[in-house]
């Protein structure tokens, strides 16, 4: 057996304020992907795998018999392949931001869920919330808390606009000039995230009365308008909301950001030459950098492993 590929997923906009209702923009990154196979002679990786998805597939029973009516799965079929061997062969980073558990919650709804939502059909808004709500629940197994963004991207490969927590819609975004200066990449910090402990530093946070008038006063405001500025395709002002906002996450979101990387963040506010931004929840992972000029950004950062995932 060897399931549809699934792929990663670059939140550009809207980590951590999409809790609070910001708007959020979501594209499929095919450099990374993952499917479902089957090994009958388990290596220590695919055994690992293996063993994860063997206590998925008990959460899976859990959450059908407490919410029947928002999914079903057929979980014979699912307990039998995992006694087969059944493991998610994937080349997605994992603790990078870039959705590794979401492509394979994905990969899992496909093949095993009954009267499944389909890719095909006309995906309206009820439908699009009724996936989100699902994944949310099968995501929370890897996560503890999930929006179900992650999968439902990974699960239609499309660019996916949040409007707000019960408003989203496929989205549009301009397409890629090849000779555009202007690039999004990703920038290795070389050690892994874990989301859970982040979110927790976050949900802290949100009882201080200060962190929670910053959050809508700047960080939701600034990452609304780099939503709209990207959408429209307005670089002038992108890139102006787009160092306000890496100002508020440097300010405020400090352990997020690996230590080693506080001077150079800075330094790419000061210099113009390159923005970042977290990729995810943070703590590790990949960091995502906007930059007008390529090359400057390069030179710049020309110690560091850089990854352009769009350009314009």
């Amino acid at each position: 057996m060897r399931g549809p590929l699934f792929y990663s997923k670059i939140l550009l906009f809207g980590e951590y304020g999409i809790i609070k209702d910001s708007k959020g923009l979501s594209i499929p990154y095919n450099f990374y992907k993952g499917a479902l196979k089957i090994d009958t002679h388990k290596t220590i990786s695919t055994k690992k795998s293996n063993d994860s998805l063997h206590r998925f597939a008990v959460y899976l029973e859990t959450l059908q018999s407490e919410k029947p009516e928002l999914v079903s799965f057929d979980l014979e079929a699912l307990k039998k392949d995992v006694s087969k061997g059944l493991y998610f062969d994937s080349s997605i980073p994992q603790g990078y931001g870039v959705g590794s558990s979401g492509a394979l919650v994905a990969a899992i709804y496909d093949q095993y869920a009954s009267d499944k939502i389909t890719v095909l059909e006309n995906l309206t808004r009820d439908k699009l919330l009724q996936l989100k709500a699902i994944f949310s629940e099968m995501e929370s197994f890897f996560h503890g808390k999930s929006s179900g963004l992650d999968p439902l991207n990974s699960y239609l490969s499309l660019p996916i606009l949040i409007n707000s927590h019960d408003n989203i819609e496929p989205a549009g975004i301009p397409s890629q000039t090849e000779n555009g200066k202007g690039a999004v990449f990703l920038l290795d910090s070389g050690t892994t995230g874990e989301t859970a402990p982040m979110v927790q530093i976050f949900m802290e946070n949100m009882k201080q009365e200060g962190f929670r008038s910053m959050l809508s006063d700047q960080f939701v405001k600034h990452t609304d308008a780099c939503v709209e500025d990207f959408l429209k395709g307005d670089v002038k002002s992108l890139f102006g909301n787009m160092k306000q906002l890496s100002k508020v996450v440097l300010d405020n979101f400090k352990p997020m950001i690996p230590k080693q990387f506080h001077t150079l963040w800075k330094k790419g506010i000061d210099s113009n030459a390159y923005y970042l931004k977290l990729c995810g929840s943070g703590g590790g992972g990949y960091m995502l950098g906007f930059t007008e000029d390529i090359d400057k950004a390069k030179k710049a950062l020309k110690d560091y492993n850089l990854e352009v995932v769009y350009n314009f």
